[in-house]
């Protein structure tokens, strides 16, 4: 193929992703024994950040794609069906969320869900990647539009160090969108990071985590579940199909 629909990421040399001519190969550690492959149009971008690689491509069916560290954060044709779940999943599950914040999510997908609650007040995000925002805003118009709405405060920085921070039983709802926890997202599956959490939310409050694959990793659902049971009598599991993955979704009510 062209020079520019060729692939190359230098995460593929620690095991991330796997690339032949024209095709993107996603391999990890974190789901041996399988690659999830797409055909490559073309590259759109190619950048190393602060914290790692982003890659934006053009695939043949499931529109553009963006890929961190090798790994697929987002399909632009099917993306739809895990900002759904794991938005309106917690927030449709209390009354009236007035304050809302999103831990992740930088480009910005569940923004644009949860501002369509005509009761969210003040909606914030930290994102510890400000090009993930960049690039979204660039080539994902669809999921970005969330960072127009007016109610939206955007705060780039570690989402660990900012719960820590937040004044006890601020939010209605946390909804944390992390990557897999392997490198800047590690500490968002760890027991700390869920009792920052607990204090951060009001009586009644609720969260929601992405939880890797139902299939794949149960022992970081246990995990997950096992820190949560702390703070709440019955956290839920719900399952969000994707095309890169099929995710296990954890919900929580303080």
């Amino acid at each position: 193929m062209a020079e520019q629909n060729s692939v190359s990421d230098s995460s593929a040399s620690n095991g991330i992703s796997s690339v032949i001519p024209g095709w993107f190969s996603e391999m990890s550690p974190m789901w041996p024994g399988e690659a999830h492959s797409l055909k490559v149009e073309k590259i759109l971008l190619q950048q190393k950040s602060q914290y790692q690689n982003v890659m934006v491509f053009e695939s043949a069916t499931y529109g553009k794609v963006l890929v961190l560290d090798g790994v697929i954060q987002v399909t632009e044709r099917d993306e739809c069906a895990y900002q759904e779940m794991i938005t309106h999943l917690p927030l449709g599950s209390i009354p009236n969320p007035k304050k809302v914040l999103v831990i992740g999510g930088g480009d910005g997908g569940v923004l644009r869900e949860v501002s369509r609650y005509s009761s969210a007040e003040q909606i914030d995000i930290c994102e510890i990647d400000g090009m993930v925002v960049d690039v979204s805003k660039q080539f994902f118009p669809a999921l970005a539009v969330g960072f127009e709405d007016p109610r939206v405060n955007v705060h780039i920085g570690d989402g660990v160090a900012f719960l820590k921070a937040v004044p006890e039983g601020t939010y209605d709802a946390v909804i944390v969108d992390s990557s897999d926890p392997i490198g800047p997202a590690q500490e968002l599956f760890e027991k700390p990071f869920f009792a920052s959490v607990a204090k951060a939310l009001r009586p009644g409050g609720v969260v929601c985590t992405q939880a890797e694959s139902i299939w794949l990793h149960m022992h970081i659902i246990e995990d997950i579940v096992s820190n949560c049971i702390q703070y709440s009598k019955a956290p839920s599991t719900m399952l969000g199909p994707q095309f890169q993955l099929t995710q296990g979704i954890v919900r929580y009510q303080n």
